[in-house]
């Protein structure tokens, strides 16, 4: 059984070499991790905390911990693009993922994002994801099965498109990482409550437009918002403080809106619109 802070059989185990280059391997009764100069007896490290110092027979010394969930998501395999850490957490923020909650997720890929979804609904919640691609959802399961040591009982992964789903079930919450969102918003109105998030992921501003406008037509959704997310790191060396060279620069939008009580028609905005704003799309 796994215990926090300390390491145990079945645990995954993160080292980390003197030029911070990084290997991973899950603990094995019996097994031993190779490197070009000696190995480290996998048995030797049940029992040890995190953030212990271990050595191969031949002398190579590493940090051992167990990979954050960040750590996990970039290195496991992938059927399709995955969303990066620092997106995956603004969406759990931004569409306010709280214990307990229910959540319709479409576009499963490889599965990261659905992790960030099942450890904030918690094991009261519930997850369910649809895939129209049966190999990324194939994928998806296996790296969400091996993160949780074990399938979750509550998270249901189904092939299809999002449209043929059955829309009497209400969610609190619809996250969408998919190229046609817009598409979905009529059944994110069905099966939103009152109050529930609509929030999708796009990578274009051409999709970021056509959803907006999908949102705003329906008449069930507050006024859309939009955002972006930069992470830049920072050198820091004594007195040598400066931005590093390379950053994870545009992954993608994140646009969000809230489900109107049935029947309430939505206040309409009171800004004026820029001019030629909306040319070439069609207005009431």
């Amino acid at each position: 059984m796994s215990i926090p802070g300390y390491f145990a059989i079945g645990d995954r185990v993160q080292l980390t070499d003197s030029k911070g280059k990084l290997y991973s391997f899950t603990l094995i009764e019996g097994k031993e991790w190779h490197t070009h100069k000696g190995w480290i007896i996998h048995n030797e490290m049940i029992g040890l905390p995190e953030g212990s110092v271990v050595s191969t027979t031949g002398g190579l010394r590493f940090t051992a911990f167990k990979p954050l969930l960040s750590d996990y998501v970039l290195s496991m395999p992938r059927g399709a693009t995955i969303v990066y850490p620092k997106d995956a957490s603004l969406i759990v923020g931004f569409a306010d993922i709280y214990p307990g909650s229910r959540v319709l997720e479409a576009g499963v890929g490889s599965g990261a994002l659905t992790i960030s979804l099942l450890r904030a609904v918690g094991p009261n919640g519930y997850v369910r994801s649809i895939e129209r691609r049966a190999d990324f959802a194939d994928n998806a399961i296996g790296n969400i099965t091996d993160y949780f040591s074990g399938k979750p009982s509550n998270w249901d992964c189904m092939v299809g498109s999002l449209q043929d789903q059955d829309s009497s079930e209400i969610f609190d919450r619809v996250i969408l990482d998919m190229l046609a969102p817009w598409e979905c918003v009529e059944l994110a109105a069905k099966v939103l409550r009152p109050g529930g998030v609509f929030l999708a992921y796009v990578a274009t501003t051409t999709q970021l437009s056509v959803t907006a406008e999908a949102l705003k037509s329906d008449g069930n959704f507050t006024e859309p918002e939009s955002s972006e997310s930069l992470v830049r790191g920072w050198h820091h060396e004594g007195l040598a403080v400066r931005p590093q060279h390379r950053m994870i620069g545009h992954t993608g939008f994140l646009i969000q809106s809230r489900r109107m009580a049935p029947g309430v028609e939505v206040l309409p905005r009171r800004r004026r619109p820029s001019k030629g704003g909306y040319d070439g799309i069609a207005q009431e």
